[in-house]
């Protein structure tokens, strides 16, 4: 899992022409107070080099910790052992599922690891860490294993997301694109269509509770899942605006009329009981595997991650196949082929960690052609160097619609940061269950969802960043 907004790990690009169509808005400038990293020059490594640019001392040792969601986490044990073979080092990577505590002490300890993916729903927010992170440029300034410089070999923007305040910190390293995902063998057998509105899902959920079947289905610690299809459908019908309120915890931001519209279309599917029953109790993979495995429900809104996530859980000849979010109305302020989708999975350097020079070693690895193709044929999903992934998605039908929603945006593509940046995800999945459960109606969530954002707009303490566009 990628779970979920609180981890913005995700997103994916793929072959040459996608690269300048996918990535270019990706969610707007950011001018921040927070106060950036950078290189602090405190710990000791072996001499620069052309093939050792950041001076990994020989034989010391590295740690990494790595979330591990919906990637897993042996890709980088991979790239790893390619460090220890030329630096003769030795690398430990642990995976976690408990970011934030585990590693927060950590950081306030001052002995934090060398390399972490920050991800998951249990992720650090960004703003409580920038100021002890390593700028990571030099990384992209690099030459990866192959001799060419790792910034020639990059998907555009692919910075932005983990720049803040100007300061380059997290490198994001998997392409994801959201959207909702079907088998579509199973709207072949009963003659389906994939919806395009939030009333022709509706229609659908009718359709499949005939055949004994639900609509959607979701888990305890994925029900901010469908936070990111109602603020993605939201966003498509009433245009940036939407967006910038969100991100810039505006008063009353969750009472948007294209947001109270899609939250209503959800409320219609609660009460309907298009919804299988018991998500707030059921652990996510196990949820998702109700859709996968055991096809109960027929749409499910996830990350690109979602097939490498469920692959052993799911049906065969299952043709997993993902189409954009939803929109309110058939004529929406940015169109229906309008995606969501950025870098994500942010890997970190630690300012104060043992071995600096030897976590950005294992980030210069993972961009290096081996590695990185690893990621994208293991995982199924593409990363950030570009030109990896053949046309056939290394057999994934999941992958091949992914190509095909990025090239059919073009540059109507967005993202946004608010919910990584702040940690929220935590206090909203709260109110998400609750309402996906039936136990408060729309007005409540957005009550909710409305009293977390107004805590971080009044905390003085807590440093904001303000999106411009």
């Amino acid at each position: 899992m990628d779970t979920n907004s609180s981890s913005l790990s995700r997103r994916r690009l793929l072959q040459g022409s996608l690269a300048a169509a996918a990535i270019a808005p990706l969610g707007g400038a950011l001018a921040s107070c927070a106060t950036g990293g950078g290189n602090s020059g405190s710990n000791k490594g072996g001499s620069k080099s052309a093939s050792n640019p950041f001076g990994v001392a020989k034989s010391s040792s590295i740690e990494a910790v790595i979330f591990n969601g919906g990637y897993g986490y042996d890709y980088v044990t991979f790239a790893s052992k390619e460090v220890d073979k030329k630096f003769s080092t030795k690398s430990k990577v642990t995976p976690s599922t408990q970011i934030a505590q585990q590693l927060q002490p950590r950081f306030v300890g001052g002995n934090p690891p060398d390399l972490i993916d920050n991800s998951g729903a249990n992720a650090i927010g960004f703003n409580t860490i920038v100021k002890n992170l390593e700028t990571l440029d030099d990384v992209f300034d690099a030459n990866n294993y192959e001799g060419k410089k790792i910034a020639d070999t990059l998907y555009p923007h692919v910075k932005d997301p983990g720049t803040f305040d100007g300061k380059f910190v997290a490198m994001n390293y998997a392409m994801t694109v959201y959207g909702l995902w079907y088998s579509a063998s199973l709207f072949e057998a009963n003659g389906w269509t994939p919806p395009k509105t939030w009333d022709e899902a509706i229609a659908l959920g009718a359709k499949a509770k005939a055949k004994g079947k639900y609509l959607w289905v979701w888990g305890k610690e994925a029900a901010t899942y469908y936070q990111t299809t109602a603020v993605d459908s939201a966003i498509k019908e009433g245009g940036p605006e939407v967006r910038l309120g969100l991100e810039n915890l505006k008063p009353n931001c969750w009472s948007h009329p294209a947001i109270q519209k899609v939250f209503a279309a959800l409320e219609t599917c609660v009460k309907k009981g298009y919804f299988v029953p018991g998500g707030a109790g059921t652990q996510f993979t196990a949820a998702q595997a109700k859709w996968s495995k055991d096809q109960q429900a027929v749409l499910y809104p996830s990350g690109g991650w979602i097939e490498n996530e469920m692959k052993k859980a799911t049906k065969a000849d299952f043709k997993m196949t993902g189409i954009p979010e939803l929109t309110v109305t058939s004529s929406p302020q940015m169109p229906y082929e309008t995606i969501r989708s950025a870098a994500g999975e942010p890997y970190i350097v630690p300012a104060k960690g043992k071995n600096v020079a030897g976590g950005k070693e294992i980030m210069r690895a993972m961009l290096s052609k081996d590695a990185a193709t690893n990621f994208s044929k293991t995982r199924l999903a593409p990363t950030i160097v570009k030109g990896l992934v053949p046309p056939d998605g290394f057999g994934s039908t999941a992958l091949q619609s992914q190509t095909k929603m990025l090239d059919a945006a073009g540059t109507n593509v967005f993202n946004y940061q608010f919910v990584d940046y702040y940690g929220m995800n935590t206090d909203q999945l709260v109110v998400w269950n609750s309402f996906l459960s039936g136990k408060i109606d729309a007005a409540a969530l957005t009550k909710g969802l409305q009293k977390i954002t107004d805590k971080i707009a009044g905390d003085s303490s807590v440093k904001k960043i303000k999106v411009t566009q």
